[in-house]
């Protein structure tokens, strides 16, 4: 018999790797997109029904509240419904607690930013967070950052300033602070989740994150919980179930699809921000916003495509090691 040669040796080891890698469905790509898409638009009638309570005398605190405790109870619905409540036991409560305590404030200037500027420029302004991203995962995480994504940082600024318009009259200078501190925020919380997500699951760090930051907006509301009129409370309530709904979306989406192909599914919310804006608040974007939000969104799509690209030469680097 003749003896198995190095070659047909390879072989035999190379078929289970092959089988074990199935090919990604298109439809649950399209699947992924819908679901990201839809927690683009709930999000959207979300922001819209903060600035509606904030315009009816609800408090920060109370909108705030109300927001985590639609997201509490329809995370918890979906976590009995799908995985179990056996899957929330965790041995990483200290990151998440430092997930909810810096999401928590960036929510809070993020609330803050959309009751003083319109829909749009405060939509737009957030859009500055992959940029943000970009930098602390160089500097924190020590990730390769090349000369083409550093040029699009430098893209976005150039954009987030033309918007801002420093020294300008349009946009309140405290509104476009408290948006870029969001967004820093929201970098932050995106590097926190980098680090959580290796080890627990998608659902499990939402469940934890509106439950432990109910327990200071618990204290706050207190504080400042007021009466309302029937159509104030059914704002609030609103709110909570929209930003719970888009949020489980947002989540189940990653879980159908990959991130470079859903991710960028959230800048539609631009869209939303400025017809919203125009059908509720009578309001359309100034020629700044529309100079500026196509700057910052290409270099955040690039941004996005160039990590698309890394972690595709990271995958293929990976799997010509294991086979040498």
């Amino acid at each position: 018999m003749t003896p198995p040669t190095r070659a047909s040796h390879l072989r035999h080891h190379r078929a289970p790797k092959a089988a074990m890698a199935p090919p990604v469905q298109s439809d649950r790509i399209l699947f992924a997109v819908a679901l990201r898409l839809t927690s683009v638009a709930l999000f959207a009638l979300m922001n819209t029904c903060i600035k509606l309570a904030e315009a009816g005398g609800a408090h920060l605190a109370e909108i705030l509240f109300w927001r985590q405790c639609g997201a509490a109870l329809l995370v918890t619905v979906v976590v009995g419904a799908g995985p179990g409540f056996a899957t929330l036991p965790t041995r990483r409560f200290g990151a998440h607690l430092a997930r909810a305590t810096v999401g928590l404030i960036s929510m809070a200037f993020t609330f803050y930013t959309l009751t003083v500027l319109p829909l749009a420029e405060a939509t737009t302004i957030g859009f500055s967070m992959p940029i943000f991203a970009t930098v602390l995962g160089a500097l924190v995480l020590k990730e390769p950052t090349g000369w083409r994504r550093w040029a699009a940082v430098a893209v976005g600024f150039t954009g987030v300033v033309i918007v801002a318009q420093p020294g300008g009259h349009e946009i309140p200078l405290h509104g476009a602070l408290s948006g870029l501190l969001a967004a820093v925020l929201t970098a932050v919380v995106t590097i926190l989740l980098r680090t959580i997500g290796r080890t627990e699951k998608p659902l499990t760090t939402v469940f934890w994150f509106s439950t432990l930051s109910l327990v200071p907006l618990g204290i706050a509301y207190a504080i400042w919980a007021q009466p309302h009129t029937p159509w104030l409370w059914l704002v609030l309530v609103t709110c909570g179930l929209f930003g719970g709904a888009a949020q489980v979306a947002m989540t189940s989406s990653l879980s159908f699809g990959p991130v470079s192909a859903v991710v960028p599914m959230d800048y539609t919310s631009l869209l939303w921000a400025t017809l919203l804006g125009w059908l509720v608040f009578d309001h359309l974007p100034d020629q700044a916003t529309w100079v500026g939000a196509p700057v910052i969104v290409a270099a955040g799509l690039y941004i996005v495509w160039r990590e698309h690209v890394r972690r595709r030469e990271e995958t293929r680097q990976t799997m010509a090691q294991g086979i040498g």
